[in-house]
């Protein structure tokens, strides 16, 4: 059985879809991933297979083929952690299809099963909704964040079991908002922290000499 997940790959803030292509069939069980994938999309295997078993779930002792298309585009980063274990999960008939209709899926998982935060999540929802995709499904601490994304649903997740509960309609999540405007004007009455920004080391320095020579 084939299933197709869909994500996204960033490069810098430009972001394109990946469809995330399932095979499972019988051979010498092992997963295989092609479509250009960097060292640390290759090392998702062993992240995957422990996350699956560590959520109670019979890990297949199958050959199992993953390819990330388009095949002639890099991918890199753990971002496509999530999306291949619920294509390995979806080939295996153990997730419904239904609410995998016009959705990315995006995250990291722990061995434990755990999906950790993962960087450039507004540049990735911005590009999902230009797409014309209508759902998210990522992981919890980015969730606002991505909220800020408007007309886009953000499911915000903790762990692996709880995204197969979500999708198998066994349990509801609610989607993440956020009053930008609200939050905008809170930051307008307090004082700016260079804690606060990420990066732009060099610039921060200047200004601190800058302040430094004028006090």
């Amino acid at each position: 059985m084939v299933s197709n997940i869909k994500s996204i790959s960033l490069n810098g803030l430009e972001g394109s879809l990946v469809e995330v292509q399932t095979d499972i069939s019988g051979g010498l069980p092992k997963i295989e991933i092609v479509g250009l994938p960097d060292m640390s999309v290759k090392e998702s295997k062993e992240r995957i297979k422990s996350a699956i078993k560590n959520s109670n779930i019979e890990f297949p002792s199958k050959k199992i083929i993953v390819n990330l298309a388009p095949a002639n585009t890099r991918k890199e980063g753990t971002i496509y952690d999530l999306p291949i274990a619920i294509g390995i999960l979806t080939a295996l008939g153990k997730i419904n299809k239904d609410k995998l209709e016009s959705t990315i899926i995006i995250g990291e998982l722990a061995l434990d099963g755990k999906i950790n935060p993962i960087n450039g999540i507004l540049a990735i929802c911005i590009e999902a909704k230009n797409l014309g995709i209508k759902k998210v499904i990522l992981p919890k601490a980015n969730e606002r964040e991505a909220a800020i994304v408007k007309n886009l649903e953000i499911i915000g997740v903790k762990n692996l079991k709880e995204v197969i509960e979500f999708l198998n309609y066994n349990i509801k999540i609610k989607s993440a908002s956020i009053d930008i405007i609200k939050i905008l004007n809170k930051k307008e009455r307090e004082e700016i922290d260079f804690s606060e920004i990420k990066g732009q080391e060099n610039a921060k320095r200047a200004l601190e000499i800058v302040a430094s020579r004028r006090t």
